[in-house]
């Protein structure tokens, strides 16, 4: 068993003075803190505790056993410190995995800063807009931009992603222009895949949440594809305002129904443990949020 946590427990049992009162305080079973002290029990070969039915109390051997605890338990603690103390620059690999739109917009800026800040940090980007693996893929953090996230992953919120509906003039011209949220559901609609073939598209309108099913019949898993599409006149696009302003201003794509909003999207940095954050992704990560 872990030496460290056996050691844990057993000054825990003997600062809260009873093994129920420690294993609230660690979170743990009294199955396991019973384990933890008999393990710890075996290794100094002595009985370290005499138990009463009103107050635990040290042996001779428990005493000592005492001291060599507290003494791990402060080495252990200072491993960390060692290891990330500020005068110590961090170094090594960091693997992200982004989406295109998340990589320019906002990892690029950052990543900038931070290369500038520690030059010692490799990052690798992996731009895809498919879900990773953190642990089979070896990703250290994953920049993902949704409406809403599984709640079992660990995950930093970094900001919001507006979106707009867009179409070229040829196309309006060609289909006439949607006067309504549910007209949508007669144009041709161009389909993010991830999303499936028969889509809902969300909105606020007069600060109340509606949706339309919506087909098309172009489906790709990239929105830059479905950008390009808009552009030639192939149909209508949900697209984030970052990505189509450009577009707006041109004159090249006409902003569709602008007082209703498309619900706004998060985005959020997804990793693995909040525990063992190696320090170059928790300094990463607190440029990202600013």
């Amino acid at each position: 068993m872990d030496r460290v946590q056996a050691a844990r427990v057993f000054v825990e049992i003997v600062e809260r003075g009873s093994m129920i009162a420690a294993a609230e305080h660690l979170d743990m079973s009294r199955s396991m803190v019973t384990r933890y002290l008999g393990e710890i029990e075996d290794w100094a070969n002595a009985r370290l505790l005499h138990r009463s039915t009103r107050r635990l109390s040290l042996t001779p051997a428990g005493e000592q056993v005492l001291e060599s605890c507290q003494a791990l338990l402060k080495v252990a603690q200072d491993i960390p410190l060692a290891l990330e103390s500020p005068a110590k620059m961090p170094s090594g690999q960091l693997r992200i995995s982004s989406a295109h739109l998340a990589a320019e917009y906002l990892l690029m800026p950052a990543i900038e800063r931070f290369s500038a800040l520690y030059p010692n940090v490799t990052i690798e980007l992996l731009i895809s807009n498919a879900t990773v693996d953190l642990v089979e893929d070896r990703i250290d953090l994953a920049v993902r931009i949704a409406h809403e996230l599984d709640p079992n992953l660990i995950a930093r919120p970094l900001g919001q992603c507006a979106s707009a509906l867009c179409a070229s003039p040829e196309y309006i011209k060609k289909a006439g222009l949607p006067t309504s949220i549910q007209a949508l559901s007669q144009h041709a609609c161009l389909i993010y895949s991830y999303f499936g073939k028969h889509s809902v598209w969300s909105f606020m309108e007069n600060d109340i949440p509606t949706s339309v099913a919506v087909t098309g019949k172009l489906i790709a898993n990239d929105s830059d594809v479905l950008l390009m599409a808009a552009l030639r006149g192939m149909g209508i696009s949900c697209q984030p305002l970052l990505e189509v302003q450009k577009y707006f201003d041109s004159g090249q794509l006409i902003n569709l129904l602008p007082e209703c909003e498309p619900s706004i999207m998060g985005i959020y940095g997804v990793y693995g443990s909040r525990k063992h954050m190696p320090q170059a992704l928790r300094l990463l990560l607190d440029i990202l949020v600013e």
